[in-house]
């Protein structure tokens, strides 16, 4: 007999360092999320979501053993807890601080490391253990990798490990404590993951994806605005000509005679030299806008 209990999506997102920019992106993409500063049980008004904070090192374990049916969490986390799951949705949050990361050996500038073969027998510290342990080896070096819980940099830099394995966006960071790269372990970006039960449920599944579509509407609006103006006949294809549109210009008749309202979408970085052209090309009553989505 079928269950009359509602239907109910269980969501994991992440607490810590993603989390800002994961509500900000659901925010975007239609979702408003609220949490109490002390509640781990996000509010989403969306009757079907069930939300919960979870740490990002340790979603993927959650959502294996089917305790969460889906979460957002990185590769590098999900490498290593070693977890199987179905990876939805790759998620590249280019302008809210969710770029993909990297995991480097570091060491101080003065170190006589070179390459990883030369951690022979040496110490490292890093919350990437799993991962470390398994990559050196694979690189035939026999190392001490303890588990660290925050404060690595200054550990290396006091002398007491010879190396660590850092997640790095810039290298500004380990540049600033006098570390350098010796090399880069793995590159990671942010995963929409589920498990295979969760999958095979055409429900979820449809719920999942839907969500993903939308998310990735709101991450690809992120760089890119909208832009609208009027231009006359004589001078439209010399407007049209400098814009770098995702397909074509939207070029509609005004109802004054002999001109045209054109609408596009360019990316951000380039309005501020575009503008100018546009003007001097001919264009009026330029128009810039934000984009909640971009769907492609």
């Amino acid at each position: 007999m079928a269950s009359d209990s509602p239907f109910k999506l269980k969501l994991g997102l992440p607490k810590g360092s993603l989390q800002e920019a994961t509500f900000k992106m659901f925010k975007k993409a239609g979702f408003n999320v609220t949490v109490g500063s002390r509640s781990y049980f996000p509010y989403v008004d969306d009757e079907e979501i069930e939300a919960v904070l979870i740490r990002a090192q340790e979603m993927s374990r959650y959502v294996e053993d089917g305790a969460l049916d889906c979460g957002i969490t990185g590769e590098d986390w999900i490498q290593e807890n070693g977890s199987d799951v179905v990876r939805v949705h790759e998620l590249i949050y280019a302008k809210t601080g969710m770029n993909p990361v990297r995991w480097v050996l570091a060491v101080p500038n003065a170190s006589p490391i070179k390459t990883v073969k030369d951690l022979q027998g040496k110490r490292i510290a890093t919350e990437l253990k799993g991962f470390t342990e398994k990559y050196l080896k694979e690189k035939g070096v026999k190392a001490d990798v303890e588990f660290s819980w925050g404060a690595t940099e200054v550990k290396v830099g006091s002398g007491l490990v010879d190396a660590i394995v850092e997640l790095t966006e810039t290298g500004s960071s380990l540049r600033a404590n006098n570390l350098r790269i010796v090399e880069t372990l793995c590159h990671s970006t942010t995963q929409f993951i589920t498990n295979k039960k969760a999958w095979t449920d055409a429900r979820k599944k449809q719920k999942m994806q839907n969500i993903a579509l939308l998310l990735q509407g709101a991450i690809n609006a992120e760089a890119k605005v909208g832009l609208k103006m009027n231009v006359s006949e004589k001078d439209l294809k010399r407007v049209i000509a400098l814009l770098p549109a995702m397909k074509n210009p939207t070029v509609s008749s005004l109802a004054t005679g002999g001109w045209s309202a054109v609408d596009t979408i360019i990316d951000e970085k380039i309005v501020r030299g575009l503008i100018p052209k546009l003007k001097e090309a001919g264009a009026e009553g330029i128009i810039e806008y934000p984009l909640n989505k971009v769907i492609y």
